[in-house]
């Protein structure tokens, strides 16, 4: 199907416009970002041509140019690309613990820093190429390619046609420029089901933020009093003698607290207060990029003024914009940190039920993950006049979680994957799926799915989805949230493949902070416990009673097994013992207790449930 589609490719280009380059290339990543610079190193690290376009001269967006260097979540959970940028900071540095100079995270690092190792990824991969400082203009779809116009640096046109394109940008303009439908602000209750959800839909987004990197110069660096500035504007920041009605009464802590709270090495301090400090409202998602721009000074003068305000009202004279991060005339990022944008309408919807329980949803989305988060559900409403009318979404707790493939796939267009922020979620869950790691992770299931749909000549729907997660796993990567063993463990692909094939289910909690599932591996399998094995192999059921909570041994596991294999038509060895070393495990005796983790380990390895029965986009069966 797509070799025919591949000729009218070739077609395609030659009827371009002939006063512009063509390029040709199997993926286009628009957007350089979190999940852009993700998407293009899992693409050409799949063995396709890939091509990376980026607006600005940094890579990572809301991590590096955006200046959100302090990363919330995931810390136990180093999944893929994101526990690769993890080790390579650590290397940096010299150590995990360098990176703990701040109190809001366990990984902070100077942006410049960030940019740089990205930049060091991508130069390591033959197949990948990046446009800097280049915009796109215009997106067309014809004979199943994508014809993008790019801006490049000197003014020229360049014309890119790609085989799958992949929208990465902040606020899924390139999916709207597609024809995506989406969303914008917050669902209705009706909608989404969600007991927290508004009663009904609006359109109001989450603040976002300028952020700015702060550096010790050891002398007064105060700058001139900005226009407009008032010090009641931030009076209740922190707890000052100007503090008289704090919005956050609970959350009033001293000035060394929230200068600290994003300090980062080598003196540097990231400003990204949202007590009263540089989060600013302002929708500018629809807006035209002019218009963007003239919004985006207000954001801008804002951070200025709260600058001013640490400097002259607090005392922190001595910080001034660190003039060695960006390359930029007023200092600050690139760009402002965004934490909502569009949200598409996906081939699949993922919302707070989900995450809450997802064992007793319509459709079995956990054996569809791509990418895991344990961040609490975060929003910020702080600057939104009349954000006491909004729901409570303040650290919402919640358990870890998995997230699906279909999220990225766009209803009713063909070759566009989305990633990003932009993905089909709820508005309330987007609050924890835009957190950095998981942004990383859903750009590197991105990049895999857009590199099958090359090299298997396939439409981005057809592909498998566990084709997906294999290379999810070979990337060591996450499929579901499991603490219970590391990445580097040999039963870590084990513990994934079954729990994403229903047979064990993960136990997901809350414990303050912290949001954990564990695969309980090292709990006694009861029987009661085998009622997923049955309901996938359904021939076992009159052998086991799935009303008894009585352990079950290694014995009779092993006789479960082997009927499974007779079931179907795999020939199974009766020598038990060798059986169970062959598969890694390290103790031998048929009359102990089973654990459920020795059980997992015994049904990948004999039986292959995950590859045996493919699942479809919603994790239903495919008969």
């Amino acid at each position: 199907m797509r070799t025919l589609a591949l000729f009218f490719c070739s077609l395609f280009i030659s009827s371009c416009s002939e006063n512009s380059p063509i390029l040709n290339v199997d993926v286009l990543v628009v957007g350089g970002g979190t999940s852009g610079v993700a998407a293009g190193l899992q693409s050409a690290r799949s063995g396709v041509n890939t091509l990376i376009v980026e607006e600005t001269s940094w890579l990572g967006g809301m991590l590096t140019s955006a200046g959100v260097s302090a990363v919330d979540g995931n810390y136990n959970l180093p999944a893929g690309i994101w526990g690769e940028f993890q080790s390579r900071l650590i290397a940096y540095y010299g150590s995990r613990d360098s990176l703990k100079t701040g109190w809001v995270s366990n990984v902070l690092f100077e942006p410049s820093v960030g940019n740089q190792v990205f930049c060091e990824m991508v130069n390591q991969e033959k197949n990948l190429n990046v446009y800097f400082d280049t915009v796109w203009k215009d997106i067309e779809r014809e004979n199943n390619c994508w014809k993008v116009t790019l801006l490049r640096p000197d003014g020229t046109t360049e014309i890119v046609v790609s085989k799958v394109l992949i929208d990465a940008t902040e606020l899924g303009d390139v999916a709207k420029s597609c024809g995506v439908g989406y969303d914008i602000g917050m669902e209705s209750r009706d909608l989404t089901n969600e007991s927290i959800a508004p009663d009904n839909a609006n359109g109001i987004i989450q603040d976002l933020t300028y952020v700015a990197i702060l550096k010790d110069y050891g002398v007064d660096v105060t700058i001139p009093e900005p226009k407009g500035y008032s010090p009641t504007e931030f009076a209740c920041a922190c707890a000052n003698q100007l503090c008289k009605s704090p919005k956050e009464p609970d959350r009033i802590w001293s000035k060394d607290k929230m200068i600290t709270y994003g300090k980062l090495p080598n003196n540097k301090y990231m400003i990204n207060w949202p007590i009263e400090g540089n989060d600013y409202y302002i929708n500018l998602v629809e807006m035209l990029p002019e218009e963007r721009k003239e919004a985006l000074q207000a954001a801008k003068d804002h951070t200025i003024r709260f600058i001013y305000f640490l400097q002259k009202e607090l005392g922190y004279n001595t910080l001034g914009l660190a003039d060695d991060e960006y390359p930029t005339s007023d200092k600050l990022p690139f760009i402002p940190y965004h934490r909502e944008s569009r949200r598409i309408h996906g081939l699949v919807r993922f919302n707070l039920n989900h995450i809450m329980n997802p064992y007793d949803q319509q459709y079995p989305l956990y054996r569809t993950c791509i990418a895991v988060g344990d961040y609490p559900v975060d929003h910020h409403h702080t600057r939104y006049r009349g954000g006491e009318e909004l729901p409570d979404l303040y650290f919402h707790p919640i358990p870890s979680y998995g997230l699906p493939l279909g999220v990225m796939i766009p209803k009713d267009i063909d070759g566009l994957i989305v990633a990003e922020k932009s993905i089909s979620v709820s508005n309330i869950v987007n609050g924890t799926t835009r957190l950095q790691p998981v942004v990383l992770q859903i750009g590197q299931a991105a990049g895999a799915l857009a590199a099958l749909a090359v090299s298997q000549d396939k439409d981005i729907d057809e592909v498998s989805v566990r084709d997906v997660q294999d290379i999810i796993l070979d990337s060591k990567g996450y499929l579901l949230p499991y603490l219970d063993v590391p990445v580097s463990d040999k039963k870590f692909a084990s513990y994934q493949r079954i729990g994403a094939s229903g047979i064990l289910r993960g136990k997901g909690k809350n414990i303050g902070w912290s949001n954990q599932t564990w695969l309980r591996a090292d709990s006694v399998l009861l029987s009661a416990e085998l009622e997923d094995l049955c309901n996938f192999y359904p021939k076992i059921k009159n052998k086991v009673d799935l009303k008894s909570l009585k352990p079950v041994s290694v014995e009779e596991l092993m006789g479960l097994i082997q009927d499974i294999a007779k079931s179907e038509g795999k020939d199974l060895s009766s020598d038990f013992e060798k059986i169970w070393l062959d598969c890694g495990l390290e103790r031998w005796n048929p009359n102990v207790d089973i654990t459920r983790g020795e059980m997992a380990v015994i049904v990948d390895h004999i039986l292959d449930p995950f590859h045996s029965k493919a699942v479809n986009i919603k994790g239903e069966f495919i008969q």
